[in-house]
């Protein structure tokens, strides 16, 4: 009785000891997240950096070359139309060197001289003329008798005709030299000084001053650009888009304006695309296509007044929603060979399953075959899990 009693009890510690050697053999349960399959809307967005962009805005620019009054406005002052914003001073007469003076004040003394010859030479001419006419008298009285010939009579109404010429072309002389005296001293005396009136420059729109190009007195150039103006209201976003997701784009397109410094996002649509595209480089230096997308802000003004010129925001674009659709975690989703597959998590233990996925959108994937709704799967399954292998499930 003994020998079977310490047989019996040889072979249960046998057994315990196998059973714990067993157990120590087997590889403790790996910690995973799961992830629940469920049914619901799936909507499909895509996010892109954009700027606030002002379709028009008006550059004013110099009409005339000249120098520009001090501006005193700042970016951000309403203005209206019509409002003077900037003066602008024709540019004052060159200085003369102390060279080119004399030279001048000489001109301007031998026009004077010429002037006071073509007036004597006009006065001898008129003198010669006034001679001539009674000449011209007398012959004709004689030649009534016939004591003058008639070619006298001619030959002194020549001399009549060039007395005349020559004192109108003195007459041309003394003007000639008189203006020629005049515009010298002009010259002279107009040194450094400004002629003509000064050009205000008026706003065209009632807005804001946007940007300042010139702000000093300083001499500027005709079109040189000076101020710009926009009127904030019709603020818009640009999207430079990658051109594959441009086309799942159209006009009325909603969008949503994120991270743009506000409480809460702002509601926008697209209000155009344009046509042609251009190449980028990313920041990882790989080409891209990208193409320009405008939005118009749907929101109440009053929600985005703090919002100016050339602003950093996020857009949120929504191109598809589908109202109830099978869905999953998209992390949940790998690679297994060809095909897609996820690890259904049952009784402890991870057990892969081949899936048919569908569209994505918002972080989860649509699911067409291969699980049902209420399924848990590992949420972010990694290399290491192996089907079969015993799970322990903790909180995220």
């Amino acid at each position: 009785m003994k020998r079977s009693h310490l047989a019996v009890a040889t072979i249960v510690a046998c057994a315990a000891l196998a059973a714990v050697a067993w157990w120590a053999l087997q590889a403790s349960p790996r910690p995973v997240e799961l992830a629940r399959v469920t049914r619901g809307p799936l909507v499909q967005r895509f996010e892109e950096e954009g700027r606030t962009r002002l379709p028009r805005r008006w550059v004013l620019s110099a009409p005339i070359a000249g120098t520009l009054q001090r501006i005193d406005l700042l970016p951000g002052s309403p203005v209206h139309v019509g409002q003077v914003l900037a003066v602008i001073e024709p540019l004052p007469a060159a200085l003369i060197d102390p060279a080119n003076r004399v030279r001048l004040e000489a001109e301007a003394q031998a026009a004077a001289a010429a002037r006071q010859a073509a007036a004597q030479r006009q006065a001898a001419a008129r003198s010669d003329a006034a001679l001539a006419q009674r000449d011209v008298a007398r012959m004709r009285t004689l030649g009534a008798g016939g004591v003058v010939s008639v070619a006298a009579l001619d030959e002194a109404e020549a001399r009549v005709d060039r007395a005349q010429a020559m004192a109108a072309a003195a007459a041309a002389e003394q003007q000639a030299a008189a203006q020629q005296h005049a515009a010298l001293l002009a010259l002279l005396q107009g040194q450094g000084r400004a002629g003509g009136h000064a050009v205000a420059l008026r706003s065209p729109i009632d807005g804001v001053l946007l940007r300042r190009h010139q702000e000093s007195a300083v001499a500027v150039a005709a079109g040189q650009p000076l101020l710009q103006v926009g009127d904030l209201r019709t603020l818009q976003v640009m999207v430079q888009a990658l051109s594959q997701q441009a086309l799942r784009l159209h006009p009325g397109t909603p969008a949503r304006i994120l991270r743009w410094g506000g409480d809460a996002p702002l509601d926008a649509r697209v209000a155009r695309i344009e046509p042609g595209a251009f190449t980028k480089i990313s920041a990882l230096g790989v080409e891209e296509q990208r193409t320009e997308v405008w939005l118009d802000i749907t929101s109440p003004p009053a929600q985005w007044a703090a919002l100016g010129d050339d602003f950093r925001v996020e857009v949120q674009f929504e191109v598809a929603r589908q109202a109830d659709v099978l869905q999953v975690a998209s992390s949940a989703l790998f690679r297994d060979g060809r095909r897609w597959a996820v690890y259904r998590v049952e009784g402890g233990r991870a057990h892969l399953v081949v899936v048919t996925p569908g569209t994505e959108g918002d972080g989860a994937m649509a699911i067409a075959a291969g699980l049902r709704e209420g399924d848990q799967v590992v949420a972010y399954p990694d290399d290491r899990l192996a089907d079969g292998q015993r799970v322990r499930v903790v909180e995220p």
